[in-house]
Protein backbone atom coordinates (compact mmCIF):
# COMPACT_ATOMS: atom_id res chain seq x y z
CA UNK A 1 0.00 0.00 0.00
CA UNK A 2 1.29 3.48 -0.89
CA UNK A 3 2.67 5.42 2.09
CA UNK A 4 1.01 8.68 3.11
CA UNK A 5 3.24 11.72 2.61
CA UNK A 6 4.15 13.91 5.61
CA UNK A 7 5.71 17.37 5.35
CA UNK A 8 7.60 18.37 8.54
CA UNK A 9 8.20 22.11 8.96
CA UNK A 10 10.60 23.31 11.69
CA UNK A 11 13.39 25.88 11.80
CA UNK A 12 15.45 23.90 14.32
CA UNK A 13 17.95 21.97 12.14
CA UNK A 14 18.30 18.95 14.45
CA UNK A 15 14.54 18.31 14.51
CA UNK A 16 14.09 17.55 10.81
CA UNK A 17 16.53 14.63 10.41
CA UNK A 18 15.41 13.17 13.75
CA UNK A 19 11.74 13.13 12.80
CA UNK A 20 12.52 12.01 9.24
CA UNK A 21 14.39 8.98 10.59
CA UNK A 22 11.62 8.24 13.10
CA UNK A 23 8.78 8.44 10.58
CA UNK A 24 10.51 7.12 7.45
CA UNK A 25 9.39 3.55 7.98
CA UNK A 26 5.67 4.41 7.94
CA UNK A 27 5.52 7.58 5.81
CA UNK A 28 7.02 9.34 2.82
CA UNK A 29 8.76 12.16 4.70
CA UNK A 30 9.40 15.64 3.26
CA UNK A 31 11.07 18.45 5.25
CA UNK A 32 11.18 22.24 5.18
CA UNK A 33 13.12 24.63 7.37
CA UNK A 34 10.63 27.50 7.11
CA UNK A 35 7.03 28.32 6.21
CA UNK A 36 8.12 29.88 2.91
CA UNK A 37 10.01 26.74 1.86
CA UNK A 38 7.02 24.60 2.84
CA UNK A 39 4.64 26.77 0.82
CA UNK A 40 6.88 26.58 -2.24
CA UNK A 41 6.94 22.79 -1.95
CA UNK A 42 3.15 22.60 -1.57
CA UNK A 43 2.68 24.78 -4.65
CA UNK A 44 4.52 22.12 -6.67
CA UNK A 45 2.93 18.94 -5.32
CA UNK A 46 0.16 17.74 -2.98
CA UNK A 47 0.98 16.42 0.48
CA UNK A 48 -1.27 14.24 2.63
CA UNK A 49 -0.24 15.58 6.07
CA UNK A 50 1.64 18.67 7.22
CA UNK A 51 3.22 18.83 10.70
CA UNK A 52 4.39 22.37 11.45
CA UNK A 53 6.09 23.97 14.41
CA UNK A 54 4.29 27.10 15.69
CA UNK A 55 7.22 29.39 16.51
CA UNK A 56 9.23 30.11 13.38
CA UNK A 57 10.80 33.30 11.97
CA UNK A 58 8.83 35.49 9.53
CA UNK A 59 5.67 33.32 9.55
CA UNK A 60 4.25 31.20 12.34
CA UNK A 61 2.99 27.67 11.95
CA UNK A 62 -0.62 28.86 12.28
CA UNK A 63 -0.14 31.36 9.45
CA UNK A 64 1.27 28.58 7.28
CA UNK A 65 -1.61 26.21 8.15
CA UNK A 66 -4.20 28.90 7.33
CA UNK A 67 -2.59 29.18 3.88
CA UNK A 68 -2.67 25.38 3.53
CA UNK A 69 -6.35 25.31 4.52
CA UNK A 70 -7.16 27.76 1.70
CA UNK A 71 -4.92 26.35 -1.04
CA UNK A 72 -4.54 22.66 -0.09
CA UNK A 73 -7.76 21.91 1.84
CA UNK A 74 -7.34 18.12 1.47
CA UNK A 75 -4.09 18.21 3.45
CA UNK A 76 -4.52 17.21 7.12
CA UNK A 77 -3.02 19.95 9.27
CA UNK A 78 -1.08 19.26 12.51
CA UNK A 79 0.63 21.78 14.79
CA UNK A 80 3.51 21.47 17.26
CA UNK A 81 3.44 24.16 19.94
CA UNK A 82 5.10 24.84 23.26
CA UNK A 83 2.99 24.90 26.42
CA UNK A 84 3.64 28.63 26.88
CA UNK A 85 2.23 29.33 23.38
CA UNK A 86 -0.87 27.16 23.77
CA UNK A 87 -3.29 29.79 25.13
CA UNK A 88 -2.53 32.25 22.33
CA UNK A 89 -2.67 29.49 19.71
CA UNK A 90 -6.10 28.01 20.54
CA UNK A 91 -8.22 30.58 18.64
CA UNK A 92 -5.80 30.53 15.73
CA UNK A 93 -5.91 26.74 15.71
CA UNK A 94 -9.65 26.94 15.05
CA UNK A 95 -9.04 29.35 12.16
CA UNK A 96 -6.70 26.87 10.51
CA UNK A 97 -8.99 23.91 11.23
CA UNK A 98 -6.05 22.07 12.76
CA UNK A 99 -6.79 18.33 13.04
CA UNK A 100 -4.59 17.96 16.14
CA UNK A 101 -1.90 19.80 18.06
CA UNK A 102 1.02 18.33 19.97
CA UNK A 103 2.91 19.90 22.84
CA UNK A 104 6.67 20.12 22.40
CA UNK A 105 8.72 18.15 23.08
CA UNK A 106 6.57 15.47 21.40
CA UNK A 107 6.45 11.96 22.78
CA UNK A 108 7.28 9.40 20.09
CA UNK A 109 4.26 7.21 20.82
CA UNK A 110 1.83 10.15 20.75
CA UNK A 111 3.31 11.53 17.51
CA UNK A 112 3.07 8.17 15.73
CA UNK A 113 -0.47 7.63 17.03
CA UNK A 114 -1.65 11.04 15.78
CA UNK A 115 0.00 10.62 12.35
CA UNK A 116 -1.40 7.13 11.90
CA UNK A 117 -4.91 8.40 12.78
CA UNK A 118 -4.50 11.22 10.28
CA UNK A 119 -3.37 8.76 7.61
CA UNK A 120 -6.41 6.56 8.35
CA UNK A 121 -8.69 9.59 8.01
CA UNK A 122 -7.18 10.31 4.59
CA UNK A 123 -7.64 6.69 3.53
CA UNK A 124 -11.33 6.67 4.50
CA UNK A 125 -12.01 9.95 2.71
CA UNK A 126 -10.32 8.65 -0.44
CA UNK A 127 -12.33 5.45 -0.30
CA UNK A 128 -15.54 7.47 -0.09
CA UNK A 129 -14.49 9.63 -3.06
CA UNK A 130 -13.58 6.49 -4.98
CA UNK A 131 -16.98 4.96 -4.20
CA UNK A 132 -18.79 8.03 -5.52
CA UNK A 133 -16.67 8.03 -8.67
CA UNK A 134 -17.26 4.30 -9.18
CA UNK A 135 -21.01 4.83 -8.83
CA UNK A 136 -20.92 7.63 -11.39
CA UNK A 137 -18.93 5.52 -13.83
CA UNK A 138 -21.27 2.59 -13.28
CA UNK A 139 -24.26 4.81 -14.03
CA UNK A 140 -22.69 6.00 -17.29
CA UNK A 141 -21.76 2.46 -18.32
CA UNK A 142 -25.26 1.20 -17.61
CA UNK A 143 -26.81 4.00 -19.66
CA UNK A 144 -24.58 3.00 -22.57
CA UNK A 145 -25.63 -0.61 -22.22
CA UNK A 146 -29.29 0.45 -22.41
CA UNK A 147 -28.62 2.13 -25.74
CA UNK A 148 -26.60 -0.77 -27.13
CA UNK A 149 -28.49 -3.73 -25.71
CA UNK A 150 -32.21 -3.24 -25.99
CA UNK A 151 -32.73 -6.95 -25.30
CA UNK A 152 -31.43 -6.41 -21.73
CA UNK A 153 -33.43 -3.24 -21.19
CA UNK A 154 -35.41 -4.42 -18.16
CA UNK A 155 -32.42 -5.74 -16.23
CA UNK A 156 -30.26 -2.73 -17.11
CA UNK A 157 -32.91 -0.24 -16.03
CA UNK A 158 -33.22 -2.00 -12.69
CA UNK A 159 -29.49 -1.69 -12.02
CA UNK A 160 -29.48 1.90 -13.24
CA UNK A 161 -32.23 2.84 -10.79
CA UNK A 162 -30.28 1.29 -7.93
CA UNK A 163 -27.16 3.30 -8.67
CA UNK A 164 -29.14 6.48 -9.36
CA UNK A 165 -30.84 6.08 -5.98
CA UNK A 166 -27.47 5.77 -4.24
CA UNK A 167 -26.21 8.90 -5.98
CA UNK A 168 -29.38 10.77 -5.07
CA UNK A 169 -29.00 9.76 -1.44
CA UNK A 170 -25.40 10.96 -1.46
CA UNK A 171 -26.51 14.28 -2.95
CA UNK A 172 -29.26 14.78 -0.33
CA UNK A 173 -27.43 13.52 2.75
CA UNK A 174 -25.05 15.30 5.08
CA UNK A 175 -21.86 13.16 4.84
CA UNK A 176 -20.92 13.61 8.52
CA UNK A 177 -24.21 12.95 10.32
CA UNK A 178 -26.27 11.02 7.77
CA UNK A 179 -29.15 13.49 8.19
CA UNK A 180 -30.78 15.35 5.33
CA UNK A 181 -28.65 18.23 4.07
CA UNK A 182 -29.81 21.82 3.46
CA UNK A 183 -30.83 21.13 -0.14
CA UNK A 184 -33.03 18.22 0.90
CA UNK A 185 -34.69 19.93 3.88
CA UNK A 186 -35.42 23.05 1.83
CA UNK A 187 -37.38 20.88 -0.59
CA UNK A 188 -39.24 19.13 2.25
CA UNK A 189 -40.14 22.42 3.93
CA UNK A 190 -41.45 24.07 0.76
CA UNK A 191 -43.63 21.06 -0.06
CA UNK A 192 -45.10 21.05 3.45
CA UNK A 193 -45.80 24.79 3.23
CA UNK A 194 -47.60 24.24 -0.09
CA UNK A 195 -49.66 21.48 1.53
CA UNK A 196 -50.43 23.76 4.47
CA UNK A 197 -51.70 26.42 2.04
CA UNK A 198 -53.86 23.95 0.13
CA UNK A 199 -55.41 21.98 2.99
CA UNK A 200 -56.54 22.99 6.50
CA UNK A 201 -53.54 21.92 8.57
CA UNK A 202 -50.93 23.18 11.00
CA UNK A 203 -47.17 23.20 10.44
CA UNK A 204 -44.13 23.75 12.69
CA UNK A 205 -40.56 24.58 11.71
CA UNK A 206 -37.74 24.61 14.25
CA UNK A 207 -34.15 25.83 14.29
CA UNK A 208 -31.70 24.21 16.75
CA UNK A 209 -28.25 25.42 17.69
CA UNK A 210 -25.67 23.66 19.89
CA UNK A 211 -24.79 25.85 22.85
CA UNK A 212 -21.11 26.87 23.21
CA UNK A 213 -19.99 24.52 20.43
CA UNK A 214 -16.79 26.51 19.99
CA UNK A 215 -15.71 25.36 23.47
CA UNK A 216 -16.15 21.73 22.38
CA UNK A 217 -13.97 22.28 19.29
CA UNK A 218 -11.39 24.03 21.45
CA UNK A 219 -11.25 21.24 24.04
CA UNK A 220 -11.63 18.20 21.79
CA UNK A 221 -10.55 19.66 18.42
CA UNK A 222 -12.32 18.87 15.17
CA UNK A 223 -12.46 15.05 15.63
CA UNK A 224 -14.18 15.48 18.98
CA UNK A 225 -16.52 18.12 17.60
CA UNK A 226 -17.42 15.84 14.69
CA UNK A 227 -18.18 12.99 17.10
CA UNK A 228 -20.50 15.27 19.08
CA UNK A 229 -22.37 16.24 15.90
CA UNK A 230 -22.72 12.59 14.89
CA UNK A 231 -24.06 11.62 18.31
CA UNK A 232 -26.35 14.63 18.43
CA UNK A 233 -27.81 13.72 15.03
CA UNK A 234 -28.78 10.29 16.37
CA UNK A 235 -30.44 11.88 19.41
CA UNK A 236 -32.41 14.29 17.24
CA UNK A 237 -33.51 11.56 14.81
CA UNK A 238 -34.83 9.52 17.75
CA UNK A 239 -36.61 12.53 19.31
CA UNK A 240 -38.93 13.34 16.38
CA UNK A 241 -41.84 11.47 14.82
CA UNK A 242 -41.49 9.38 11.69
CA UNK A 243 -43.45 12.04 9.75
CA UNK A 244 -41.06 14.78 10.85
CA UNK A 245 -37.84 15.65 9.02
CA UNK A 246 -34.58 16.72 10.65
CA UNK A 247 -31.53 18.14 8.88
CA UNK A 248 -28.07 19.51 9.55
CA UNK A 249 -28.04 22.82 7.70
CA UNK A 250 -24.50 23.87 8.54
CA UNK A 251 -21.93 23.75 11.33
CA UNK A 252 -23.75 23.04 14.59
CA UNK A 253 -27.17 24.17 13.27
CA UNK A 254 -30.12 21.85 12.65
CA UNK A 255 -33.61 22.32 11.21
CA UNK A 256 -36.80 20.35 11.99
CA UNK A 257 -39.96 20.28 9.86
CA UNK A 258 -42.99 18.91 11.74
CA UNK A 259 -46.24 18.63 9.73
CA UNK A 260 -49.65 18.60 11.46
CA UNK A 261 -48.14 20.19 14.59
CA UNK A 262 -50.03 22.75 16.66
CA UNK A 263 -48.60 25.36 19.02
CA UNK A 264 -48.98 22.97 21.95
CA UNK A 265 -47.50 20.12 19.92
CA UNK A 266 -44.50 22.23 18.94
CA UNK A 267 -43.92 23.15 22.59
CA UNK A 268 -43.95 19.46 23.53
CA UNK A 269 -41.64 18.54 20.63
CA UNK A 270 -39.17 21.36 21.36
CA UNK A 271 -38.99 20.51 25.05
CA UNK A 272 -38.58 16.79 24.30
CA UNK A 273 -35.65 17.55 22.01
CA UNK A 274 -34.06 19.95 24.50
CA UNK A 275 -34.42 17.58 27.47
CA UNK A 276 -33.28 14.49 25.57
CA UNK A 277 -30.13 16.22 24.34
CA UNK A 278 -29.35 17.62 27.79
CA UNK A 279 -29.75 14.20 29.43
CA UNK A 280 -27.79 12.18 26.85
CA UNK A 281 -24.00 11.86 27.05
CA UNK A 282 -22.03 11.58 23.82
CA UNK A 283 -18.78 9.65 24.12
CA UNK A 284 -15.46 10.53 22.50
CA UNK A 285 -12.36 8.49 23.38
CA UNK A 286 -14.41 6.87 26.17
CA UNK A 287 -15.04 10.30 27.71
CA UNK A 288 -18.64 11.49 28.12
CA UNK A 289 -19.42 14.89 26.61
CA UNK A 290 -22.61 16.67 27.66
CA UNK A 291 -24.09 19.30 25.35
CA UNK A 292 -27.26 21.36 25.28
CA UNK A 293 -29.21 22.98 22.47
CA UNK A 294 -31.30 26.09 22.15
CA UNK A 295 -34.43 25.79 20.00
CA UNK A 296 -36.69 28.27 18.24
CA UNK A 297 -39.93 27.07 16.62
CA UNK A 298 -42.39 28.81 14.32
CA UNK A 299 -45.95 27.45 14.04
CA UNK A 300 -48.35 28.22 11.19
CA UNK A 301 -51.88 27.59 12.45
CA UNK A 302 -54.81 26.53 10.30
CA UNK A 303 -55.69 29.17 7.71
CA UNK A 304 -52.61 31.34 8.36
CA UNK A 305 -50.78 32.07 5.10
CA UNK A 306 -46.98 31.97 5.24
CA UNK A 307 -43.89 31.15 3.20
CA UNK A 308 -40.55 29.51 3.88
CA UNK A 309 -38.67 32.76 4.46
CA UNK A 310 -41.20 33.98 7.01
CA UNK A 311 -41.20 30.70 8.93
CA UNK A 312 -37.40 30.67 9.08
CA UNK A 313 -37.38 34.30 10.22
CA UNK A 314 -39.88 33.67 13.04
CA UNK A 315 -38.02 30.50 14.07
CA UNK A 316 -34.67 32.35 14.00
CA UNK A 317 -36.12 35.14 16.12
CA UNK A 318 -37.39 32.58 18.62
CA UNK A 319 -33.99 30.85 18.63
CA UNK A 320 -32.24 34.15 19.31
CA UNK A 321 -34.63 34.75 22.21
CA UNK A 322 -33.84 31.29 23.61
CA UNK A 323 -30.09 31.92 23.41
CA UNK A 324 -30.36 35.44 24.80
CA UNK A 325 -32.36 34.22 27.80
CA UNK A 326 -29.73 31.76 28.93
CA UNK A 327 -29.48 28.94 26.33
CA UNK A 328 -30.61 25.34 26.86
CA UNK A 329 -34.10 26.70 26.28
CA UNK A 330 -36.85 26.46 23.70
CA UNK A 331 -39.09 29.28 22.50
CA UNK A 332 -42.15 28.71 20.30
CA UNK A 333 -43.88 31.51 18.38
CA UNK A 334 -46.83 31.51 15.97
CA UNK A 335 -46.87 33.06 12.53
CA UNK A 336 -48.95 36.25 12.91
CA UNK A 337 -52.22 36.55 11.08
CA UNK A 338 -52.32 39.39 8.52
CA UNK A 339 -54.30 41.73 10.80
CA UNK A 340 -51.85 41.06 13.65
CA UNK A 341 -48.80 42.22 11.73
CA UNK A 342 -47.29 45.53 12.76
CA UNK A 343 -47.73 48.43 10.35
Amino acid sequence: MMKSSVLIVDDEPYILPTLAALLGRDFEVLTAGSADVAQALLEKRPVDIILSDQRMPKRTGIQLLEWVREHRPQTVRLLMTGFAELEDAVDAINLGHVYHYLLKPCRTEELLHVLRNAAEKIRLEREREQLIEELRRAKQELEERVRERTRELEQTNHLLQQHAHKLEMLALTDPLTGLLNRRAIDDVARKEIQRHARYPSTLALGLLDVDHFKNINTQYLIPGGDEVLIGLAKVLANSVRTVDAVSRIGGEEFLVVAPETTLEGAEVLAERIRATVANTAIYYNDEPIHVTVSAGFAVAEVGVATDYDQMKFVAATALNEAKSSGRNRCVVRTIPRPLERAC
